[in-house]
């Protein structure tokens, strides 16, 4: 038998975020005797599934973060020479022109530039170093793809998306997984210490800007005011944790608040959830909004949450952020009781199926593999 094509995914600093779960979703899928994975990691990382990686027979390399740049950059391009990968998958957005340019001068044959965020004005810094990299986003690349059409015109630019030229890998699941289950939801909620009449408001991502916990936090304030015994909790956990706490503490809320950090069964807590907070500054997509959307539970979500994020049809409700009694009077109105059903197959039908995605992403490495 061949040795199984060998794909260097270039992940970033790894903290339990929506893209590594998405790449690690079609890494648990993809058919490991033709694809193989090696995990290109920032010293800086938080979440690391070495083990899980190594099991599936998989590696890991830890580089210095991109903020060393020269070191970062030459480390990429040892690296690359050591390896010597058929392909060069780099998530790192705007950034990836650096360990693409790597890459080139390591003679890889095929890089693909993956886009699955976007920017927003408010976070300066970031933003500026964004909107300087992107005119060199096509530079490197041998190949596109991103998470939305969205992501991809941000930054690829709208011509080589309409061309065809960005190859959409969704943040695909298992349908089955995140299905509705009574039984589930019961004996979280227990867990948790719910009742079945209480109001569970969750939210699922880094603890960051983006995500943006200190704006639902404002928010449920305003709900416990209607609704005392209302419950919020958050997972994960991220840079903006210890703000996160300070707030908790300013707002007088620590009873009422429950800061879970990282989970490995965020499954189940969309059971126990009643509704998912989505209020980003900035999305490519939302990897926690198309879980939600599977277990049937409403999302609310900022007006900066890309259209295409919504996968079945009424399942997400648009609110502007500049309007935060409106997102209070919209949770508040959320009943624990609303029946809940099977989404698994709208799910499937909206191309978000693990199984078809993963088989689509062998067949695509190893078309590309045969350019070399």
């Amino acid at each position: 038998m061949s040795e199984p094509i060998r794909v260097a995914q270039v992940v970033g600093r790894m903290m339990g975020g929506g893209v590594e779960a998405t790449v690690m979703n079609h890494y648990r899928h993809i058919d490991r005797d033709k694809v193989q994975f090696d995990f290109i990691v920032q010293d800086d990382s938080t979440v690391v599934p070495t083990e899980e990686i190594e099991s599936l027979g998989g590696r890991v390399f830890t580089i210095p973060s991109y903020k060393q740049l020269p070191l970062y950059i030459k480390e990429c391009e040892r690296l690359f020479r050591e390896l010597k990968p058929t392909i060069v998958h780099s998530h790192m957005n705007a950034l990836s022109v650096f360990p693409l340019g790597a890459a080139k001068r390591a003679g890889v044959p095929v890089r693909i530039a993956h886009s699955h965020s976007t920017s927003n004005p408010r976070e300066y810094a970031k933003t500026a170093v964004k909107m300087a990299l992107r005119p060199f986003s096509r530079v490197y690349p041998t190949h596109y793809a991103a998470c939305s059409h969205y992501t991809a015109q941000w930054l690829f630019g709208s011509q080589l998306d309409k061309a065809g030229k960005v190859r959409i890998i969704h943040n695909a699941i298992e349908p089955e997984t995140f299905r509705f289950n009574p039984d589930i939801r019961a004996a979280k909620r227990a867990e948790l210490g719910i009742s079945d009449d209480q109001l569970l408001i969750g939210q699922v991502g880094r603890m960051c800007f983006q995500k943006n916990q200190l704006f639902t936090l404002d928010v449920f304030k305003q709900v416990l005011e209607r609704r005392p015994d209302a419950i919020l909790a958050l997972a994960g956990d991220g840079d903006m944790m210890n703000q996160v706490k300070q707030r908790i503490h300013e707002l007088s809320i620590e009873h009422s608040v429950h800061v879970l950090g990282i989970r490995n069964d965020v499954y189940e807590l969309y059971q126990a959830f009643d509704v998912l907070a989505f209020p980003s500054t900035y999305e490519g997509l939302g990897m926690a909004a198309i879980e939600a959307q599977a277990a049937d539970v409403p999302v609310i979500a900022s007006n900066h949450v890309p259209s295409e994020a919504q996968i079945i049809p009424n399942s997400i409700r648009y609110l502007p952020l500049n309007e935060p009694t409106r997102w209070a009077d919209v949770l508040y109105a959320i009943s624990p009781f609303r029946k809940r059903v099977n989404k698994s197959n709208l799910i499937r039908a909206a191309g978000y199926d693990i199984f078809s995605s993963t088989k689509k992403l062998n067949e695509w490495y190893h078309n590309l593999s045969l350019l070399t």
